[in-house]
């Protein structure tokens, strides 16, 4: 048997993972070769060991984005969600919040709730009938000894915290301690959109045959946006792009101006209302829970994601007053991104499923009393981030036929591709101190 070492402990009430010795010697190395600038070696992309190993010291001991509390809205209402061998069920309580359980029964390892979703009084495992409660703990247990105790098989539970309506989980014995300065953030940016008191619009799960890392490396850069039609008629061309002005292409000259006039607008308005509206960035790459959290102007009327820019429901956000206030998004490594509006909200997560497949979870949120067909259109609502997303799984599904041809070798990121960069920069420092 390959010999191994123990790494940190990380999923709550189990060993830590053992990451044999062959292994951790070839991941250092690879990381040591990392050339920086430049994009991964083909072995982080389609490697299965090198998966398995990023399941156990990334997904397993970091916060992690789960859901939204729109999608488990009532007590009893429950959720799964996978990060590739690891499933967790999240249930709403009387009190409001939610608890994290992992899906796997106490008494001979059973996947207990096959449904995605759902509603439920007590948790009952399909095999034997082991019963549990919604906070986990073992209710019925069928033909035991006089010296069982139930108290000592309950679920295993996960770390929970709830960040304006956000849903994060942490698997790890003891979490990354630097979460409140994340909550604190977003709480100061996303609490007038109250996600809390949303309702689901939409729902968007497309399987991605990449790896999860380049679906996260897709996402963080606009280098490629001229491929996204849709998304084109709502964000301002140049954004795609660096450099100053007169180093841009003659025909984004103009856009580059409008893009700042619609900026100082988009500020005025905010200050109006006491909003913030500057860039927290430089943590995307450094901290332990890295995030960026930022505010841009829409191109057009500067109200939505729609090809003139107009607002695609009428009903606003929470405490939002306007439509006008631009876009305000969330960046959390190492799977969630958002964009708010004034008149919806978009969530998207990413849940590896094996090293060449991710599953890409898009949720359009609207205000609680917003009607379908009314208030506001489905389709319109939808179509510029449905087609992007399908668009973004052709250029991930690409990448991950390139980078496992022999012919590969890793490319160097443009200047625009620095959140790129900052995102393979912040993975390779994780798995690093995993190793020391």
């Amino acid at each position: 048997m390959a010999s191994a070492i123990n790494l940190a402990s990380s999923v709550t009430g189990t060993p830590g993972p053992r990451i044999p010795t062959e292994l951790v010697g070839r991941l250092r190395e690879l990381l040591e070769r990392r050339r920086v600038g430049y994009s991964l070696e083909a072995p982080f992309y389609t490697d299965r060991e090198i998966y398995l190993a990023e399941m156990r010291m990334i997904f397993a001991t970091h916060w992690l984005f789960a859901a939204s509390l729109a999608e488990i809205p009532q007590p009893g209402d429950y959720i799964t969600v996978d990060f590739g061998p690891l499933s967790l069920i999240l249930v709403r309580d009387d009190d409001g919040g939610v608890n994290a359980l992992h899906n796997v029964c106490r008494h001979r390892g059973a996947r207990i709730m096959r449904e995605k979703s759902g509603t439920i009084g007590n948790l009952v495992c399909g095999y034997h009938s082991w019963t549990y409660a919604p906070d986990g703990s073992l209710l019925h247990a069928s033909g035991t000894s006089a010296n069982f105790d139930k108290e000592c098989f309950g679920l295993k539970r996960a770390h929970v915290r709830i960040v304006t309506g956000h849903v994060f989980v942490c698997l790890a014995d003891a979490p990354p301690d630097d979460f409140d300065e994340l909550a604190e953030d977003a709480e100061s940016y996303f609490a007038p959109y109250e996600l809390e008191h949303t309702k689901i619009a939409y729902q968007q799960d497309i399987i991605e045959d990449g790896n999860w890392k380049l679906v996260m490396e897709n996402n963080r850069e606009c280098y490629h946006c001229d491929g996204h039609p849709e998304l084109q008629c709502a964000l301002f061309p140049t954004q795609g792009l660096a450099g100053k002005p007169e180093d841009l292409p003659e025909h984004y000259r103009a856009a580059w101006e409008r893009e700042r006039e619609a900026e100082r607008t988009m500020i005025e308005r905010r200050n109006r209302y006491g909003y913030r509206h500057g860039v927290i960035e430089g943590k995307l790459d450094t901290r332990v829970t890295g995030y960026r959290i930022d505010c841009t102007a829409l191109d057009g009327e500067g109200e939505s994601f729609s090809p003139t820019g107009h607002r695609l429901s009428k009903k606003l956000l929470g405490e939002i007053p306007e439509f006008k206030l631009g876009r305000t998004g969330m960046h959390v490594q190492p799977n969630f991104w958002s964009h708010f509006l004034g008149d919806h909200a978009i969530t998207f997560a990413v849940f590896p499923i094996h090293e060449t497949q991710t599953l890409v979870r898009t949720i359009w949120h609207v205000a609680e009393d917003a009607v379908e067909g009314v208030d506001y259109d489905l389709d319109a609502l939808t179509n510029t981030w449905k087609n992007t997303n399908i668009q973004d799984r052709a250029f991930v599904e690409l990448c991950q036929q390139g980078v496992a041809s022999p012919a590969y070798e890793p490319g160097p990121y443009m200047q625009s591709e620095w959140m790129v960069e900052a995102f393979v920069n912040w993975y390779v420092q994780r798995m690093r101190n995993c190793l020391s």
